[in-house]
């Protein structure tokens, strides 16, 4: 009966191919910008499409503009939860055509094609499809469609685990992510982000006997910086050190994120990205503020990097305050557990090629279910796009996608009866 489901499913994937594109070309025309974060649109969008295919579904809101969909439903025997993420908000798009929703040479634009309207889709189709099917699965599958992750997921997945902790924590989490079809998102690095402020009596710049200089001293706290964490490694498990070691994965990495990132994968990196100070070339400045994003990998203590920060600012006369809705700890799931193997999988019979577990440069809300001890994995559509204003999605990377998603849930609820 497995066997003739997995058929049908394949052939179903093939049958309704137009109608899967002409999904989420629907779901990128529905707005949903964050900031600034109304995505009332694109929310109404997929419960529209849930109700057609019979699945259940509910609001669940901190806001009114901030829906989040959730859904689950049991299968026809005991077994583990399955937990469905993703995210409906995405990015300000440049311009109009942000929300076309085009289809053009193969490909599929607008803001979100890739992070993430192609995953959520994925995981909205593999929650309604799998409804269907219900009576031939164990446990419970869930979905959860949130609004709020590119500004921090205070009204998103963090409600969602702070109001009904026990309904969306699951066994596992499958997220769709970019990350591309040539590798699996097991662990990412934790943030730590802090704005500095530097104030002096400031005066004439032909006077600096009068007044330090706040610029000089900002950027004399950014050299330290620099020296202190910028590709401090880190000791990881063993699993993890062998799982982003194999030339396999170091191939993946320098092919997908460009040549070095091998090596920052397993570092700290410390990047100060803005510094404002000063109102004219002849006075010495009263202020000098600056931010700062350290990327910390599992292994590094984030409460030890946080106190060194507090001792350079103290050394400098400086104040500083961390931004706690993008301050988090790293996180990591176990690369060699089942449900990689299922993920890879199917994977590689769609692709036909076997993706390599990997570490993200970047920040998800899987991190919610892996700070939980809950294994939480990505996989999604290529990350090279996101944010461009010709953000694109491939039909064909779009489609095998879906079919992980659907294929690798199927499997993990009958395996676990």
């Amino acid at each position: 009966m497995a066997d003739a489901t997995r058929a049908s499913l394949l052939r179903r994937l093939d049958d309704e191919r137009e109608g899967l594109i002409a999904f989420l070309q629907g779901f990128l025309r529905a707005r949903s910008a964050n900031p600034p974060g109304d995505t009332t649109e694109a929310a109404t969008f997929l419960g529209d499409w849930l109700d057609k295919q019979g699945a259940p579904w509910r609001i669940a809101a901190a806001k009114p503009h901030l829906p989040n969909i959730v859904g689950s439903f049991e299968g026809a025997r005991p077994g583990r939860h399955l937990v469905l993420n993703g995210h409906i908000d995405v990015f300000p798009p440049l311009d109009e055509s942000g929300w076309s929703g085009e289809r053009r040479d193969g490909r599929i634009f607008g803001r979100g094609a890739s992070d993430m309207k192609a995953g959520t889709a994925a995981g909205v189709i593999t929650y309604a499809w799998l409804h269907g099917l219900r009576a031939e699965l164990g446990g419970r599958l869930t979905l959860t469609a949130v609004s709020d992750e590119q500004t921090g997921g205070e009204f998103g997945t963090r409600w969602l685990f702070e109001t009904m902790r026990n309904e969306v924590l699951g066994d596992c989490c499958l997220n769709g992510e970019p990350s591309g079809l040539n590798n699996v998102r097991f662990m990412e690095k934790g943030t730590l982000r802090v704005i500095v402020t530097i104030r002096a009596p400031g005066g004439h710049g032909g006077y600096p006997h009068l007044s330090r200089n706040p610029v000089k001293i900002a950027a004399q706290m950014i050299a330290e910086f620099e020296r202190r964490f910028h590709m401090r490694e880190t000791v990881l498990p063993e699993a993890v050190s062998r799982a982003l070691t194999t030339p396999e994965a170091v191939a993946v990495l320098e092919a997908g994120m460009g040549a070095g990132a091998a090596e920052v994968v397993r570092r700290m990196t410390f990047n100060p990205g803005v510094i404002q100070g000063g109102l004219k070339v002849n006075q010495i400045p009263h202020e000098c503020r600056f931010e700062v994003d350290l990327r910390i990998p599992v292994g590094i203590d984030r409460d030890a990097v946080l106190e060194e920060v507090t001792e350079v600012c103290a050394a400098h006369e400086a104040e500083f305050s961390v931004v706690h809705s993008h301050s988090y700890p790293g996180s990591m799931a176990d690369p060699e557990s089942e449900m990689m193997r299922i993920i890879q999988d199917n994977a590689e019979a769609a692709t036909g090629r076997r993706p390599v577990p990997m570490s993200s440069l970047g920040g998800s809300d899987s991190r919610y279910w892996r700070y939980e001890g809950v294994p939480a994995y990505l996989y999604g559509p290529s990350p090279v796009s996101m944010g461009r204003g010709d953000e694109n999605v491939t039909e064909e990377e779009y489609l095998a996608v879906v079919r992980v998603h659907l294929l690798s849930a199927y499997d993990y609820l009958r395996a676990g009866n």
